[in-house]
């Protein structure tokens, strides 16, 4: 996470929040994971085949890394001498205890997760279980395990240039936008200007 203080004031429910809208970061592999409406728990399966299910016989820490939109910030946009080049991005890392699950815990944790995933959807009609074949899910969820991460820490990095004036924030705010930097410049524009608002 950025040493910088001025980047880690956002407030846990803010950092959750985040976390819960993207639902995907990496935990040694990227994963899917749906967060509990308390903010203290992650349900997330792994893989049979992936390694760390076989350090998981004891409850492990676990870290998961969620990524939002980042970009490159180029001096110049900010309209005022003596400035240097950037990187603004947002960051929530979930530090907790990882535990393996019953596998009974498996089917409830995937409608959970599916029916969250296609909330957003709409007006599709949302995707679940039930449009499978008879025993095609059974048989599919024997290749996963369940696990959860109770969560101990909830900590976020949001670099968006609010510790610049408000006018050289938009200013660089409106270049970014339009970068072909990074990962959804436009998403992380919008958030550089809501920065201020706080």
């Amino acid at each position: 996470m950025h040493p910088n203080p001025a980047f880690r004031q956002s407030p846990r429910a803010a950092d959750l929040a985040f976390a819960r809208a993207v639902g995907f970061g990496p935990l040694i592999a990227h994963i899917p994971f749906l967060i509990d409406d308390a903010g203290t728990s992650v349900d997330l399966h792994l893989a049979r085949s992936n390694p760390f299910l076989r350090l998981l016989d004891t409850a492990r820490p676990a870290v998961i890394a969620v990524n939002g939109p980042h970009a490159y910030v180029s001096p110049d946009w900010y309209g005022v001498p003596d400035q240097v080049p950037t990187w603004n991005y947002v960051a929530v890392h979930l530090r907790g205890t990882l535990t393996r699950l019953d596998p009974e815990a498996m089917r409830d944790m995937l409608d959970r997760q599916s029916a969250a995933m296609e909330a957003p959807l709409a007006p599709k009609r949302p995707w679940t279980a039930d449009k499978m074949s008879d025993g095609v899910m059974e048989r599919m969820m024997r290749a996963i395990t369940p696990c959860r991460l109770t969560l101990t820490d909830v900590r976020g990095t949001w670099k968006l240039n609010q510790n610049k004036p408000d006018d050289v924030r938009l200013a660089a705010a409106d270049h970014v936008a339009t970068a072909t930097t990074g990962s959804d410049p436009a998403a992380l524009a919008a958030l550089m200007r809501a920065a201020g608002t706080a």
